[in-house]
């Protein structure tokens, strides 16, 4: 029977690692605990924003705003101020429900949670699934602190959003269309208990600081949270909850061939780009980037709130690669040189083709799951690709054996965007990559399981090899 070739190997490692990866960070502030943790495993020193950094040759480094963006880098042993940085910029955030600040609704004996939809998702694949909470949630050891943002995540499902029978919506498979805000409601359980919807505080106590966020939440959900966390509800000062499907992200397909999984979009290729700035700190590959006679600094950028816009101190539009930037290469001088010098790759994943809907695609720009790495080109800049950029990945990837693939939307359909136009301001030559999916920001996507290892193949190229490759092409 023909088919697919089964993941094996590196190969499989490498998308056994994103499911694990996936699994651990169903939020940006997981994703940003689980890459730091994955950092600091792999011997990267944490920095600190507000204090001052002491940067030395050959050091490893990372440091994370507001627990939900991260950046890493490594120092080359000869480089100085004035030098290149190879960065790799991709975003953690994904299309999701996230609980309002007053979310306690009740409607006709259920217990329901208000949520404010996050980005552009295809909000029906949302209906009908196991559903919990993740996130961060502040908490106290007292009335008046200290206070401590905690992580939180339950395993369990508790949330829902229920389809209404096909009984009494004849028209339902014809075009399924709900109000987003008065029929897309979770319920959380039923009104059972009186005790458990009381209040948590009784008549005339204070909370203290006027953090009392109990009038607010149902009870119960607060109880939840708490136990959750092995503290008394009283605790709980504020939080931000993401809804996510309980379902674990997966190995699927005839071979194995696909990823089935929630947000692949884009925590797919951040998670390459993790990886191979870890691999890159091995001894082969250490050897092999200290063999030019130029190193660079190699880097990657794990940004938040790319779904809704970028602009946000954690997203691409903030200052998180200029602060690295600035305080490398301090001087107004040293600046302008190394911008001249980097390079910037935006990555994030593209649309592989589906085979229902192919006149949804330009007849020529196909690109297919485990078909390697897409290079993402727009005339009007919603990608930054350019021929410069796509010459050098082309020759990136070829220095590993793997394939190009080639992305361009319909004239006659709007194009998407990434974190690439927002970081092209910056002056550093920038391209738009990424790998193919399907059903992007649906609650579950499809990926190729073999793209994995292209991803981190391509960017372990990168920072191993940019300086080389970038010689070889001369501007007159």
């Amino acid at each position: 029977m023909l088919g697919a070739m089964q993941p094996t190997g590196a190969v499989r490692k490498a998308a056994l690692g994103l499911v694990s990866f996936i699994n651990a960070s169903p939020t940006p502030y997981h994703a940003t605990m689980e890459a730091t943790t994955r950092l600091e495993k792999a011997g990267f020193d944490r920095l600190r924003e507000e204090s001052e950094w002491d940067i030395k040759p050959g050091g490893k480094y990372y440091f994370s705003r507001n627990q939900s963006a991260v950046v890493a880098f490594t120092v080359p042993k000869r480089w100085a101020p004035g030098g290149g940085i190879s960065m790799v910029a991709t975003h953690i955030d994904t299309c999701n429900l996230r609980v309002r600040p007053v979310s306690k609704k009740i409607a006709n004996g259920y217990l329901q949670v208000a949520v404010e939809t996050y980005g552009g998702g295809i909000w029906h694949t949302w209906f009908d699934r196991d559903l919990s909470l993740a996130g961060r949630v502040i908490v106290s050891d007292g009335d008046n602190g200290p206070f401590t943002s905690r992580m939180i995540k339950i395993d369990r499902p508790i949330l829902r959003v229920p389809s209404l029978a096909i009984h009494l919506d004849r028209g339902v498979n014809e075009q399924f269309k709900f109000n987003q805000e008065t029929e897309f409601v979770p319920i959380l359980g039923q009104q059972i208990s009186s005790e458990l919807n009381a209040p948590i505080h009784k008549e005339g106590e204070s909370k203290g600081q006027g953090l009392d966020v109990s009038e607010n939440h149902h009870p119960a959900l607060l109880h939840l949270l708490a136990e959750e966390l092995s503290i008394k509800p009283e605790q709980i000062n504020d939080f931000e909850l993401h809804l996510y499907d309980v379902q674990p992200s997966c190995l699927g397909g005839l071979s194995e061939e696909f990823v089935f999984s929630p947000r692949l979009d884009n925590q797919m290729t951040s998670y390459c780009a993790l990886e191979a700035l870890i691999e890159s700190t091995s001894e082969a590959s250490t050897e092999a980037c200290e063999s030019q006679h130029e190193s660079n600094v190699n880097l990657i950028a794990l940004f938040n709130h790319e779904e809704v816009g970028s602009v946000s101190t954690t997203g691409a539009e903030g200052s998180l690669i200029p602060t690295v930037i600035s305080r490398l290469s301090p001087s107004s001088e040293a600046l302008a040189r190394t911008t001249a010098k980097s390079f910037l790759i935006s990555s994030d994943m593209g649309h592989g083709i589906h085979p229902n809907y192919r006149n949804k695609y330009q007849e020529n720009h196909r690109p297919q799951l485990n078909g390697g790495v897409v290079i993402k080109t727009n005339a009007k800049q919603r990608y930054t690709t350019d021929a410069i950029g796509s010459f050098l990945i082309k020759r990136l990837v070829a220095k590993r054996g793997g394939k190009v693939q080639e992305f361009e939307v319909r004239n006659d359909m709007a194009c998407g965007s990434t974190v690439g136009p927002a970081l092209s301001k910056m002056g550093v030559r920038t391209v738009d990559v990424g790998l193919a999916q399907l059903s992007m920001h649906s609650i579950r996507e499809t990926g190729g399981s073999h793209d994995v290892r292209a991803g981190i193949d391509l960017f372990l190229s990168f920072f191993e090899g940019f300086n080389d490759i970038d010689k070889e092409l001369s501007l007159l």
